[in-house]
């Protein structure tokens, strides 16, 4: 009898993911008879749904919001990475055992390349707007990558201390009025909050801050192109909209559940972004 492999996406609520939609083109446009689906699981309910799923047929999950803490406490196995950005975002399952990663700050990384195949981490500073979960993962990316030099700045400045503290490296700490004197010669400028995104209070950012050889990109994806983002172009800056994002970190787990390794291609971002 041939085991059908099962994957999917844990959150609460998950109902918004569009993670089955790009995992089911994938499993279709490569012929591969699996599924992925939503999981809405309460908290409550968190350490018992992962400890089932693997016995009836899962090979892994995503985790989203609220969970991404949390399984790290629930794994058996967690990556360095994961353990060092503080969250995971991906469980793969083997022999009932529970393996943890974060696959963000790869998934940044790569549409980053993907978008701006000219910017070099050495190419000059790089300003975070935003200290949550996110940009832990991609200041930990950035800096492995060795960007020498990571300006965060926080409407909370508590938080981003906190955040530097912990991470350490080249972090270095500023006021969040001082956010557009903060992107003066910075190569990349990158907003992890959910400021700017559709139902939300505006970033206010002043494109003037921004110089036209700079890198700007915006992790959200609703609207694709944020008001940063179309600020940030009208001054000749390349910009990367947060949508390859969420398609990149995608890969490393269905290669882990399904036996391939995935493309991120015009026609997969098509098809996730269809109505």
């Amino acid at each position: 009898m041939t085991i059908v492999p099962l994957a999917g996406v844990i959150g609460h609520p998950v109902g918004h993911s569009k993670s089955p939609r790009l995992h089911g083109h994938w499993l279709h446009t490569r012929g591969i008879i699996g599924h992925y689906v939503p999981l809405d699981v309460a908290a409550a309910d968190l350490p018992a749904v992962l400890r089932l799923l693997p016995r009836i047929g899962f090979r892994g999950v995503n985790v989203t919001i609220p969970h991404k803490e949390a399984v790290l406490a629930l794994a058996d196995d967690v990556t360095p990475l994961a353990r060092k950005v503080g969250a995971a975002n991906t469980l793969t399952f083997v022999n009932g055992t529970i393996h943890a990663d974060n696959t963000d700050g790869y998934g940044f990384m790569a549409n980053l390349r993907d978008g701006a195949p000219k910017w070099r981490p050495g190419d000059g500073p790089a300003l975070i707007l935003g200290a949550g979960g996110a940009a832990r993962a991609i200041i930990v990316a950035l800096a492995d990558a060795g960007t020498s030099e990571i300006r965060l700045v926080n409407r909370t400045r508590a938080r981003a201390e906190e955040l530097a503290a912990e991470l350490g490296g080249p972090l270095r700490v500023l006021d969040w009025s001082e956010r557009a004197t903060a992107a003066e010669c910075a190569a990349l400028v990158v907003n992890t909050t959910a400021l700017g995104m559709q139902g939300q209070p505006p970033l206010g950012f002043p494109a003037t801050a921004l110089a036209p050889e700079t890198v700007v990109t915006d992790i959200v994806y609703t609207p694709l192109v944020t008001p940063l983002l179309a600020s940030a172009h009208d001054r000749g800056c390349t910009v990367v909209d947060g949508l390859g994002m969420l398609l990149h970190q995608a890969a490393p787990g269905f290669a882990r559940w399904f036996g391939e390794v995935p493309e991120v291609t015009p026609e997969l971002r098509a098809h996730v972004l269809a109505p």
